[in-house]
């Protein structure tokens, strides 16, 4: 069903329907109660505007880019939307935090909890990236305030305001994330009141997070499990309605797309939030969806053949989703003929708003003075430019740190990195050079903090994992594969200092490496031993292209995410050289 503001507009002023509804007329033909929901997802802690190459603009009613996003220009924007509206509901969908700028990063995501506290956030659902750290950085750090490492330094930086940072003001729910005893990480719902000429009516929402997060992304967390999200999600719904609660809102990070390239619009959606919308229960008036980064307004039937509204606001503060309920003022049901949503877009056309404002100008300026502090000296430059058999310097030092962070956390044999993924993107996102950058506080030979971010790191934990020799074998075998044009994708991986290898272009496909000329600390490679392998997690669970790892890997140990990672290294070794690159020679 295709529609955009001015035809929703028009259905409210005209008392018209979207369709068959929940229910479809008001309590002795008195008023509904209106309730406003207003929600952002896949903020990321993009506090500053983004730039065109990094999302900042997004297509508009006409099908022209509009200039969009930033924190300030949200608020205002959100001011805008909510005036008037005394029963207006502001939450997120999830993936908040565990950002990717850098200022946000350096502060362990802070910034992004003071500017949702500030935004009026008032509940959240769980995303993957909520769980990037830990469960503990969840529940006590980011909810609780509690302090980690060296406050100041580690964590419970000072905010804008000159306190220390204490958490956010609002909760976080998931109904579908367990810990292996099955036991709830935070509650899987939320109920909040709304009045109306004196009367108090409950609306609940379910928080819902993709299914894959415990060890399926990035956060990979394997102490964590997820349960069924339609299961769930009606599990939840069954309760909520035994509490007496007849409007529920389903808050799941889980995504879809649509053949739309507008924002306000829905052409034949697919994936699965829409495959879980068209099956969770009735009971579930409205679906607010993330994760895909994705921008849709739809309507689609639930099970039994009433349309319910399913939102989806993009991603980094780039659009506001509001639906508004319209609840019989006799029985607390959502009246799905009265009930409209619309995607509203975060243009830069308008005041940003000033508190905004001055916590995003607070913590750009400590990103600033983050990014300036010196870590390591490097003698020579590190670079992703490869030899004919894929091997660089980069990618060489990042194998090495991935060896280097395991053997911290417990027995490790061989560091690897996909220096050129077979499929997704590379970790290794920028060189490390000699000559001075010119950045404030550089010189030559200097690494910064910020240079080494920006060099290394998506946000990924490295995990130590086991694979027989003969499994890892078939990793190796994987860095020639052939296409459906018949040509064959070299797809290199880089492996630690302590690694010698050969290969033989001139054999088949899957047999280019010979166990006996793989030697690590130089004893060959023997097909029967079990091997502690270090990568990144994105490696391990096959998504940059290497399936024989995820097939094979056993017993995995999560240590510590990238861009930490790497910055801890260098500050431990202060001055670093380029190696040779002799770790990886061809035959034939």
């Amino acid at each position: 069903m295709r529609r955009t503001p001015r035809l929703v507009s028009t259905l409210v002023l005209i008392g018209v329907g979207l369709g068959g509804g929940h229910a479809a007329a008001g309590g002795g033909g008195q008023a509904p109660v209106p309730v406003q929901l207003v929600s952002i997802t896949d903020f990321h802690g993009y506090l500053k505007p983004p730039s065109p190459a990094d999302g900042g603009t997004i297509a508009g009613p006409d099908g022209k880019p509009q200039v969009v996003g930033g924190a300030a220009y949200l608020a205002t924007h959100l001011k805008t939307i909510r005036a008037g509206h005394r029963n207006s509901i502001m939450f997120a969908d999830g993936d908040s935090f565990a950002g990717w700028p850098f200022e946000v990063d350096a502060h362990g995501d802070e910034p992004t909890i003071e500017t949702l506290n500030a935004l009026g956030v008032e509940f959240s659902s769980v995303g993957n990236h909520e769980l990037d750290v830990s469960k503990s950085f969840l529940v006590d750090h980011m909810t609780k305030g509690k302090c980690f490492g060296t406050p100041g330094v580690d964590s419970c930086f000072k905010d804008s305001t000159g306190r220390r940072f204490h958490g956010a003001d609002f909760d976080f729910q998931t109904a579908n994330i367990v810990d292996k005893k099955g036991r709830p990480i935070v509650a899987p719902y939320t109920i909040r009141w709304v009045s109306d000429h004196g009367r108090s009516f409950p609306v609940g929402f379910i928080g819902l997070t993709v299914p894959d997060a415990p060890v399926g992304s990035t956060s990979y967390q394997p102490d964590l499990k997820a349960l069924d999200p339609t299961e769930s999600a009606n599990r939840a719904a069954a309760e909520l309605t035994r509490r007496g609660v007849k409007a529920i809102v389903l808050n799941m990070h889980e995504g879809g797309t649509d053949a739309s390239p507008t924002y306000d619009n829905c052409v034949n959606p697919t994936g699965p939030a829409i495959d879980l919308a068209r099956k969770v229960t009735p009971q579930i008036d409205a679906i607010v969806t993330g994760h895909w980064h994705s921008a849709f307004n739809c309507s689609i039937p639930d099970p039994a053949g009433n349309p319910r509204p399913v939102v989806e606001a993009a991603n980094h503060g780039r659009l506001i989703s509001e639906i508004n309920l319209q609840l019989d003022r006799r029985t607390g049901e959502v009246l799905r003929d009265q009930t409209t949503s619309t995607n509203h877009p975060v243009t830069r056309d308008v005041t940003p708003d000033p508190k905004l404002q001055k916590i995003v100008d607070y913590w750009s300026a400590a990103g600033e003075r983050k990014y300036a502090e010196p870590v390591a000296t490097v003698t020579g430059d590190f670079t992703r430019t490869a030899n004919a058999v894929g091997e660089s310097t980069m990618a060489d030092l990042a194998a090495d740190v991935h060896l280097w962070t395991a053997r911290r956390f417990g027995k490790a044999d061989l560091g690897l990195i996909a220096a050129k993924p077979a499929t997704g993107s590379t970790a290794l996102r920028g060189d490390l050079l000699v000559a001075n950058s010119n950045k404030p506080g550089d010189a030559d030979g200097r690494v910064l903090l910020g240079e080494s971010w920006e060099a290394y790191g998506y946000g990924n934990p490295v995990l130590t994992v086991s694979l027989t020799g003969a499994e890892l074998d078939s990793v190796l075998e994987q860095q020639w594969q052939t296409q459906p044009n018949g040509t064959v994708k070299f797809a290199p991986l880089a492996a630690s200092k302590n690694v010698r290898y050969s290969f033989d272009a001139s054999r088949p496909v899957g047999d280019r490496v010979d166990p006996k000329d793989v030697l690590i600390d130089g004893v060959s490679l023997d097909p029967a031993k079990t091997y502690r392998v270090a990568a990144l997690a994105y490696t391990v669970i096959g998504a940059d292209g290497y399936t024989a790892f995820k097939s094979y890997y056993t017993d995995p140990v999560r240590t510590d995410t990238d861009h930490e990672t790497f910055a801890s290294y260098l500050r431990a070794h202060k001055t670093i050289t380029p190696a040779p690159l002799d770790r990886v020679t061809q035959r034939g």
